[in-house]
């Protein structure tokens, strides 16, 4: 969704039923028109590195937020869509944004436009967006009573606890203080929606994987709202939850794991079973490659202000990164989304640079170390 939040670039496909196959047949259509830039017979870059493999030529790219918020021709169709609801479950619309930035950009990774609350009318939390105030939901739940038990194509979806956070606070918060308090206050109505959430998300991305999304970014928003010890009390295990039945039902899709703010939770992080972590801009790639060790993915983590520097000063971040990172299990991206007003020629520039980067030249002489995770 256009707001600071990880609803960011946006989700897979729509949930309303009544259009499963039309969204499907739409979905498989993005991911043929996306199938040219690699072989029938060898999967997408960006699935590839996040499996860890060896021998990639490069990182593969692409961004958080990349479709819409910065781009002319998204704000010339906002314009003609005002509504933020359409743009999302409008399969057209959906369809036509997506695309906007595989055809000015070209990154190895393309994730269909919607959002992270998409899920919510199916298990009875009706929703607003408002351009101003963000997502709005009517009647919060806080109560027992409430609760009733070749590029890549991405998807992506909320972890529990930050879609819990939307749910119980009513939309946007700064303090978190209803949700934070029911941890203490009424912590059975809370595991009860958490686990409710888990179950419903693995339903989603067990949803968008049959209909063509070949890796999921998992969306922790908030996690990093919480102290450490908290996030591993009542955001770690549903994720794990998540994760684990992923992992039964679709064991050859790569999960990311994302959370703003993570500095303080890399470890635990690696612990829930993920594929990839995503690394914020405030970590440095170095310490996290050290901290997470060489047996896991990382994605990340230019800063998205870079994008307003002059384009040689980008291209040195990105190449600063990219070392740091080494040549195996790596996924070039943003630290967060890209932000507006971003310029377009520095989304292309990002693009470009690393389309040619080479990994045995940019570690030409060099022996690559090798990273144990730090206890």
């Amino acid at each position: 969704m256009m707001l600071p939040t990880a609803t960011a670039t946006a989700v897979f496909l729509t949930a309303a039923p009544s259009s499963f196959s039309t969204r499907r047949r739409r979905s498989r259509a993005i991911f043929a028109s996306l199938s040219p830039s690699f072989s029938s017979s060898e999967e997408p870059l960006l699935v590839r590195a996040a499996r860890g493999e060896d021998g990639l030529p490069r990182p593969p790219a692409w961004m958080m937020r990349q479709a819409g918020r910065y781009m002319a021709e998204y704000q010339a169709l906002a314009k003609r869509h005002p509504s933020f609801r359409e743009r999302s479950e409008n399969t057209d619309l959906i369809v036509e944004i997506t695309l906007q930035p595989w055809r000015a950009f070209a990154p190895d990774g393309v994730i269909l436009f919607s959002d992270i609350l998409t899920p919510l009318p199916a298990i009875g939390v009706p929703f607003d967006i408002s351009d101003s105030k963000g997502p709005v939901i009517q009647s919060p739940v806080r109560s027992k009573e409430q609760i009733d038990g070749k590029a890549a194509l991405l998807g992506f979806v909320g972890a529990p606890w930050t879609i819990a956070t939307y749910i119980v606070e009513g939309g946007m918060t700064n303090t978190y203080t209803n949700i934070k308090s029911m941890c203490h206050t009424a912590p059975d109505v809370l595991k009860g929606l958490l686990s409710h959430l888990a179950q419903a998300i693995s339903d989603y991305i067990i949803y968008q994987v049959n209909s063509g999304a070949q890796c999921i970014q998992i969306f922790d928003s908030w996690g990093g709202q919480l102290p450490p010890h908290v996030w591993e009390q009542w955001s770690k295990p549903y994720i794990k939850q998540i994760v684990s039945r992923i992992k039964k039902e679709c064991p050859n899709v790569p999960l990311v794991l994302y959370i703003n703010g993570n500095g303080g939770l890399l470890e635990r992080m690696k612990n829930t079973g993920a594929d990839v972590i995503g690394l914020d801009w405030t970590v440095d790639m170095t310490d996290g490659r050290r901290r997470l060790g060489n047996g896991i993915s990382v994605q990340g983590n230019v800063d998205p202000a870079f994008l307003f520097s002059p384009l040689p000063v980008l291209t040195d971040e990105i190449h600063r990164v990219v070392k740091a990172a080494g040549p195996k299990g790596h996924i070039l991206n943003l630290g967060h989304g890209v932000l507006q007003k971003t310029p377009e020629e520095a989304v292309a520039h990002f693009f470009d640079v690393t389309r040619r980067l080479r990994y045995d030249t940019l570690f030409q002489g060099s022996v690559a170390e090798e990273l144990h995770h730090v206890a």
